[in-house]
């Protein structure tokens, strides 16, 4: 039998940074047509593996290697100025006209390049970060074709906090926890059930050994003259025991509840507001907004989406009155006090401690109800340990400092929230604390992101901006404004697909039976209705309060209606592309 040499073997492989450990003797390989994602909490050191993988950053102890004559490419979270550049290629363009561009169109430029090279493995650190919608369904539905090409499949490891893209894209993934690497062999939904299966066991674990510690102390003071002689083996094991015994038990499902000040029925209200601007990139004018008319409600949860360029953000400023309007009005209501989430985040004090960033805003948070909670823990519901809570603001994460920057949101007790990409950089927990949040959240709240998973959760309808003034109000969320359209977004059809779909529309376009019609107006129904399922068995097993046996249960149904939703989209699109 013919030994198969991994793309890339990682054994024993050690990082710290100052007095922190990120990692320690990790090993684990990557083989050829895996797609594998690597997640971890901010600042366990995700980015940070990737480029010592790529040999941009040096390690402490181990090995890698590499498989000869392999094509890899790599993508890192954020690449500018000469290195993207040269990534281009120097005939791509100037320095000068790609830093007039959009984050999300050098992403997108910077994607088709590596793409374009064809490599056999590629590494992507978020790759969906600053994307608009439509790319990354784009991404997903070429990523998926690439790697069915046999000789030519794509091997991809990439980091990602994208739950649809790791459910519809990933076969294995990597999980960076307490200093160890753990794998698993399955998608996103897979990971979920197999993680909180893994938590249990370590809990139950830990408790043993509080127990037995409880015995063994016991015993050390009672007998402190005995032992030094008749039992040493006791004593030794006593040492080891203590230092199972106080590890920490895995954080439970952290439910954030803040108070959010009284909101009145006057929210805002645009009367004829126009917007044009003049296109950096083109030089161009833009039409944003045309004579755009709308009331805001009470307790209102937007989403807005569209392509990147389009005035998604323009629009944010517009109503904050960070940007003047050309023409028309914005009214807002004398109750509303806004907390704006920024896409480019908040400027802290690099030598200012974390507790004493949220200290300088409030040293106690009102969280209703006669409920108060200390700066301090405060700070621990947004994943920020006692001891983190004293390091240095420039000793954070890019993560960890959106984290902090969300929390400086929160704490101020708005009636409004406005946030722009707040997915950006935000690991998948904080995203679960948040989207918990939002749910319960007695105010108004505008969103602007690429998440689909997270829209899904936390908005009621939809803008949908599709550029030169035009926007669509869509009663929704973003899998039901895809159905709505006719695009199967969920799980993107490969090429070749769209390409014999397109064939038979042609030559078989013809009026529907009543049959069909009416299998049609059935699916319609039916497939929200799955979509709907589905959603709250993702909530459920991610939320870690359900036992084994509804975890088993669960994951049973979820895979039932993930079937029982591909059917019906498939035979929805076989009707679709018979109507004339």
């Amino acid at each position: 039998m013919a030994i198969v040499t991994p793309y890339l073997l990682v054994e024993n492989l050690t990082k710290s940074v100052g007095s922190k450990v990120l990692f320690s003797n990790i090993s684990f390989a990557v083989n050829k047509g895996q797609r594998i994602a690597l997640i971890a909490r901010n600042g366990i050191g995700k980015s940070t593996l990737m480029d010592i993988l790529m040999g941009k950053t040096d390690y402490d102890e181990g090995k890698i290697t590499w498989r000869k004559d392999l094509k890899v490419k790599y993508l890192p979270q954020k690449l500018q100025g000469e290195e993207a550049i040269k990534l281009l290629g120097d005939e791509a363009m100037s320095l000068e006209q790609f830093s007039k561009l959009s984050g999300g169109q050098q992403k997108k430029l910077l994607l088709e390049q590596v793409l374009a090279d064809e490599p056999d493995i590629l590494l992507l650190d978020e790759p969906t970060n600053h994307l608009d919608l439509e790319t990354v369904v784009w991404l997903e539905e070429y990523l998926n074709n690439r790697t069915s090409r046999g000789e030519k499949a794509l091997t991809i490891l990439m980091v990602t906090h994208d739950r649809y893209f790791l459910d519809r894209v990933c076969t294995d993934i990597f999980e960076l926890d307490q200093n160890t690497l753990y794998t698993y062999h399955g998608n996103y939904a897979y990971y979920v059930e197999k993680r909180a299966e893994r938590i249990d066991a370590q809990n139950a674990e830990i408790e043993k050994y509080r127990n037995l510690y409880r015995t063994e102390l016991d015993w050390m003071r009672r007998m402190p003259q005995a032992r030094a002689h008749k039992a040493q083996y006791r004593i030794d094991n006593f040492y080891e025991i203590e230092k199972k015994a106080k590890q920490q038990h895995q954080e439970a499902d952290i439910k954030l509840s803040v108070k959010s000040g009284y909101i009145g029925n006057k929210i805002f209200e645009a009367k004829n507001v126009c917007k044009t601007y003049i296109s950096p990139s083109t030089g161009e004018n833009k039409v944003i907004l045309k004579d755009f008319n709308y009331v805001f409600s009470r307790y209102e949860k937007l989403g807005i989406i569209g392509n990147n360029g389009t005035g998604k953000s323009t629009f944010i400023k517009l109503l904050l009155g960070e940007v003047p309007a050309d023409s028309g009005t914005w009214d807002i209501g004398t109750t509303v006090r806004f907390g704006y989430y920024a896409q480019t985040g908040l400027q802290f004090d690099e030598g200012k401690k974390v507790i004493d960033v949220v200290r300088d805003i409030a040293e106690v948070v009102d969280l209703g109800g006669g409920e108060k909670m200390t700066a301090s823990q405060f700070l621990q519901m947004f994943l920020f340990s006692p001891n983190q809570q004293y390091d240095y603001v420039g000793k954070l994460s890019g993560g960890e400092r959106q984290r902090l920057h969300l929390c400086t949101v929160l704490m101020r007790s708005p009636n409004f929230l406005i946030l722009d990409e707040p997915t950006n950089d935000l690991d998948i927990p904080t995203l679960n604390v948040l989207e918990q949040y939002l749910k319960n959240f007695r105010g108004c709240l505008i969103v602007i992101s690429h998440d689909r998973y997270f829209m899904d959760k936390v908005v009621d309808h939809l803008f949908v901006f599709h550029g030169k003034g035009k926007v669509q109000d869509f009663p929704g969320n973003y899998t039901q404004y895809r159905l709505e359209q006719g695009t199967k977004s969920q799980e993107p059809r490969p090429i070749a697909q769209v390409v014999k779909s397109e064939k038979v529309k042609t030559e078989q376009k013809r009026r529907l039976s009543f049959k069909e019609k009416k299998e049609l107006e059935e699916l319609e129904v039916r497939m929200p209705q799955l979509e709907e399922e589905k959603t709250q068995l993702e909530a459920l097993l991610s939320g870690g309060s359900i036992s084994a046996d509804e975890i088993a249960q669960a994951s049973k149904r979820y895979q039932e209606v993930q079937e029982e939703l591909d059917e019906a989209e498939m035979r929805w699109l076989e009707i679709i592309d018979l109507v004339e």
